[in-house]
């Protein structure tokens, strides 16, 4: 089964700044690239905040933000280092980022970027080292796919993959990338195992489970439990 991963979609040519760049600069760079955040790195080029143009308008001191995401030397990175009287970045950047690994699955990083509510995330190496950058609309590259595209994947390769056989039995319908599964399994521990499958085909946003497991005839997935 093809799955995409945050390397493949990601853009090499990132826009960074350091601790001490002024503001004033940051959103000169911000206007120049038409981004509206840039990376926040180290001498080392280790990634330690992102900062906003909504971080600038408010202009107050750094923000840190509650967990962590997974971190992955980067041929023309353009890093503006120049001081000025104005605040400087380090004062005003969210810290830590929520970064990704470049081998990370798409679906995961759009996940990522829901839950944090941001839509670009800096791609680092496993020494924290900024590597690209993957914003919203690399990742919905992936998941431009028709509902007929989904559902055959799902019959052809998730569910033959889950199950170690042909997908008869489960029915599986989609619309607007969401996944309804229908159709009575032969092990209460196949469901889970379908359910997980499915998640991984790109384009599937979400999953309703109406499968049933075998027994005294078939009988529904227990109201209330999750696989």
């Amino acid at each position: 089964m093809k799955t995409h991963i945050v390397g493949e979609v990601m853009n090499g040519d990132v826009v960074c700044a350091s601790r001490e760049t002024s503001s004033q600069e940051v959103l000169r760079l911000l206007n120049r690239h038409r981004i509206r955040a840039l990376p926040v790195v180290d001498p080392d080029d280790k990634v330690v905040g992102v900062v906003s143009g909504t971080d600038l308008a408010r202009g107050r001191p750094a923000r840190t933000r509650t967990g962590r995401g997974r971190r992955f030397p980067l041929p023309g990175l353009r890093r503006s280092t120049r001081g000025s009287a104005a605040t400087a970045v380090g004062e005003l950047m969210t810290s830590p980022a929520v970064t990704v690994h470049p081998e990370q699955r798409v679906s995961d990083a759009a996940r990522m970027m829901e839950r944090h509510r941001v839509d670009r995330l800096p791609v680092v190496d496993e020494e924290d080292r900024i590597i690209g950058i993957a914003t919203r609309r690399d990742l919905l590259r992936c998941f431009v796919r028709t509902d007929e595209e989904v559902r055959r994947q799902v019959i052809e390769e998730a569910l033959p993959g889950a199950l170690g056989l042909a997908s008869g039995g489960v029915t599986v319908s989609v619309r607007d990338g969401m996944v309804v599964l229908d159709g009575c399994l032969p092990r209460r521990s196949d469901i889970p195992s379908v359910i997980r499958s499915t998640w991984r085909v790109d384009g599937v946003v979400g999953v309703v489970n109406h499968l049933e497991f075998e027994g005294d005839g078939c009988r529904p997935w227990p109201h209330g439990e999750s696989p």
